[in-house]
């Protein structure tokens, strides 16, 4: 899934949660999903989430 994919289906989640949740629901599924966009791009390698966090390796 491309980047446009990407962006497009969780701008879709984030209308949905603000339509039907209220903006309480969706600062929570945006929250979330900055989470989970964090451990998906560490898993994949491509940040390293303990140099942001301040514990590098050595």
């Amino acid at each position: 899934m491309n980047a446009t994919r990407t962006g497009l289906l969780t701008g879709l989640v984030l209308g949905l949660a603000l339509a039907f949740g209220g903006f309480g629901a969706f600062l929570a599924v945006l929250v979330l999903g900055a989470i989970g966009f964090l451990a998906g791009r560490h898993l994949d390698g491509a940040i390293d989430l303990g140099r942001l966090l301040g514990r590098d390796r050595g």
